[in-house]
C-alpha cells in the first residue's frame, strides 16, 4: 500500500518541529484521477464530509419538495453548524413544520461552538438542546424523509429505511460497495469507502447538471456557506474567499472535501493523524494550485502558510504546506 505523503509542516523559527501526512485524490467527471498524494484506494471513513450524499434521498424521494424545503434547508442537511442562532431557530422551525420537536431528533446534546449561544445558555443556566448539535440540520432531513416514507422514529439505525437509501446513494456516487461502517458522533451510521470513491462522488456532484439533486445540494451550500459552518470556520470563510463558486465540506478526523462545478471535479482529502489545522492548510492549497482560491486572500492566510504566535503576539513558527502539495 502507497505510504501516507507529507502534506503539512509546523515550523517554529528554523526547525521542523512538527509534520502531518495524508491522503488526498482530485477526480474528473469521468472518475478518474487527476492529482493523487499517498494511497488513492486508502479506506476511509468521510464522517461529515458524506453528508450532501447522506442528502440526496430527501431529494430524490420526493420528500424535499413535499415539505417545500428551500435552499437554506438544504444547506442545513449538509451542515456541520456552529450552533447559533441562525442555525437553531431554522431547524427548530423545520421541526414544527413536520409536528415535531427536539425530542424527536437522535444526535444527542451538544454546547454550541458560537459564543453567542454557549455564552447565553451558560447564563441563563440552561443546558443544550438536539438542535444545538452540529447535525441537527442534517437529522431534521432525515426525520423528513422518514415521515414522508412513512418510517419509523428510530431513523439512526443502520436497518432503518432511511440510512438504507443513504447507503444505497452512498454506493452508487462512490461506484463501490461499502466495506462497513462506523458510528457517526451523531449517531448515525457513516459508511466507508476509498478516498478515490469519495473524490469520484464529489466529481460526481460538481458535473451534475442545474435542477438534478445533486446541483441543488451544492448550490445551497454554495449560496449558504453561513449555514453550512459558521463564523469563523474554514468552510463557510473559504467558501466565501471563493466567491460561492466551489462547495467544500469538513469531516471528523481531518477529512475534506471539495465540489468544483465549473471545472467538474471533485476532491477528497484525510489527513491521517486527524488534526484539524492540517486539514484545512492543506484542503486550501490545493484550492490554491487548482487556481479557484487567491493565496493572498485573508481566509486563505489564516490557514495557509500562516504564521503562529504565542501568548504575547510574537510570531514564532509558521503552518504551511510541504513542497510535494504545491
Amino acid at each position: 500500500m502507497t505510504q501516507a505523503a507529507p502534506m503539512v509542516e509546523i515550523w517554529r523559527g528554523d526547525f521542523l518541529e512538527s509534520a502531518h501526512s495524508g491522503h488526498a485524490v482530485i477526480c474528473d467527471a469521468s472518475g478518474q484521477i487527476v492529482d493523487a498524494w499517498g494511497d488513492p484506494e486508502a479506506t476511509v471513513l468521510p464522517r461529515s464530509s458524506a453528508k450532501m450524499i447522506q442528502a440526496l434521498p430527501l431529494i430524490t424521494s420526493g420528500a424535499a419538495d413535499q415539505a417545500n424545503l428551500t435552499p437554506e434547508h438544504l444547506a442545513l442537511a449538509c451542515a456541520s453548524h456552529n450552533g447559533a442562532a441562525i442555525h437553531t431557530e431554522r431547524v427548530d422551525t423545520w421541526l414544527q413544520t413536520l409536528g415535531l420537536d427536539d425530542d424527536a431528533l437522535r444526535c444527542g446534546p451538544q454546547l454550541p461552538d458560537d459564543r453567542t449561544a454557549r455564552e447565553g445558555l451558560i447564563c441563563a443556566h440552561d443546558a443544550p438542546g438536539q438542535i444545538h448539535n452540529n447535525c441537527s440540520g442534517k437529522h431534521a432531513g432525515f426525520l423528513t424523509l422518514a415521515k414522508h416514507i412513512g418510517a419509523g422514529p428510530e431513523y439512526v439505525e443502520v436497518d432503518h429505511p432511511v440510512q438504507q437509501a443513504c447507503l444505497e446513494v452512498f454506493e452508487a456516487t462512490t461506484q463501490e460497495t461499502s466495506p462497513g461502517f462506523g458510528i457517526d458522533g451523531c449517531s448515525a451510521p457513516n459508511f466507508a469507502c476509498s478516498l478515490h470513491g469519495m473524490a469520484r462522488a464529489m466529481a460526481h456532484f460538481a458535473a451534475a447538471p442545474s435542477g438534478s439533486p445533486e446541483a441543488r445540494l451544492h448550490e445551497a451550500m454554495r449560496l449558504h456557506p453561513d449555514l453550512v459552518a459558521g463564523e469563523g470556520r474554514a468552510c463557510t470563510e473559504l467558501m466565501r474567499a471563493m466567491n460561492g463558486q466551489i462547495a467544500i465540506k469538513t469531516g471528523a478526523e481531518a477529512f475534506f472535501i471539495g465540489i468544483l462545478p465549473e471545472q467538474k471535479l471533485g476532491i477528497a482529502l484525510k489527513i491521517v493523524d486527524g488534526t484539524t489545522r492540517a486539514s484545512e492548510c492543506a484542503i486550501a492549497a490545493i484550492l490554491v494550485k487548482l487556481g479557484v482560491l487567491e493565496p493572498d486572500h485573508p481566509a486563505t492566510r489564516k490557514r495557509l502558510n500562516a504564521p503562529i504566535t504565542n501568548r504575547r503576539g510574537i510570531k514564532t513558527g509558521w503552518i504551511k504546506p510541504a513542497a510535494g502539495l504545491t
